[in-house]
């Protein structure tokens, strides 16, 4: 059976970030160039994907898909345009582009982070769906992003950066990668399965499902920066261990993180089959982010 043909999502949220950053031409108009630099024209666009997986696999129409898949890109987006600043990991290329605080500057670059963060919870507060829905999905969104989620995991990152490995190394690093990196695909599977009304046994599965998805996505990240080149991935690679940051191959060796990258994956597809969905959109999803390249 042929895989799934992601592009016609791809193309709607593309369309729906095209549709909500503002004008490049409209004044502050380098602060809305740069908002777009950093959201448009690449990315794998994972989370979204998740979003209308989930959501679709449980019976959701796409149209109540696209708020909460473009608000997931946008803290994504605004995240890694923080996470290169000189202050964070200094890194000049994203995407295969010039960073953007490379192309613009610093403050611009801060700003349009902070806009495209605000610019989510505005499109996600303007959702298609019951207020109560609506605020439920706010909350959900606003915890993965912060202190015990995506931020709390980067401040933990930057405290072990450097530090010597000691016990515990290993359930340290999980930790610090299931909220830095784990927490908002774990949000965009979650906010579809809000938007389609999901009962709580099928929010545990796809929970678990998620879970596992996050760890394995960040070992196969930590792999590629051993393995791929630059040109490769867009993005500079071997940045990992120029900073010493602890990895999955620095603790378990590089043949035990592709192990733990197969057991990952049997883990979701075990979630999956309890879920009996008519669907295998999740399933497709899960092998490219233990499979993909870059």
């Amino acid at each position: 059976m042929a895989d799934p043909d992601f592009n016609p999502w791809r193309d709607r949220v593309e369309a729906t970030l095209e549709r909500l950053l503002p004008d490049p031409t409209r004044s502050p108009t380098r602060l809305h160039a740069a908002m777009r630099h950093a959201s448009l024209g690449g990315g794998k666009r994972i989370r979204p994907l998740l979003v209308y997986a989930t959501g679709t696999a449980l019976g959701a129409v796409e149209a109540d898909l696209d708020a909460s898949a473009a608000a997931v890109e946008l803290i994504h987006c605004y995240s890694l345009v923080h996470d290169d600043l000189p202050a964070m990991d200094d890194d000049a290329l994203r995407r295969g582009r010039p960073t953007v605080h490379v192309a613009f500057d610093e403050a611009t670059a801060i700003l349009a982070g902070d806009a495209l963060q605000s610019l989510a919870f505005e499109t996600l507060a303007a959702a298609p769906q019951p207020p109560e829905l609506r605020l439920a999905m706010l909350t959900e969104l606003a915890q993965a992003a912060g202190t015990a989620g995506m931020c709390g995991g980067q401040a933990l990152d930057i405290d072990a950066t450097g530090a010597a490995a000691g016990p515990g190394a290993l359930a340290a690093l999980e930790h610090m990668h299931a909220l830095k990196t784990g927490a908002l695909l774990r949000s965009a599977v979650r906010l579809g399965a809000l938007a389609a009304g999901a009962n709580a046994a099928t929010r545990a599965a796809l929970d678990r499902y998620a879970n596992a998805l996050g760890l394995a996505f960040q070992i196969r990240d930590d792999l590629l920066d051993v393995e791929q080149t630059s040109g490769a991935l867009g993005k500079t690679a071997g940045k990992d261990a120029i900073q010493h940051k602890a990895t999955f191959p620095a603790l378990l060796g590089v043949a035990a993180s592709h192990d733990r990258l197969t057991a990952l994956f049997a883990l979701m597809q075990e979630a999956i089959a309890k879920l009996e969905l008519h669907s295998d959109t999740l399933s497709t999803l899960a092998r490219r982010v233990v499979e993909r390249d870059h």
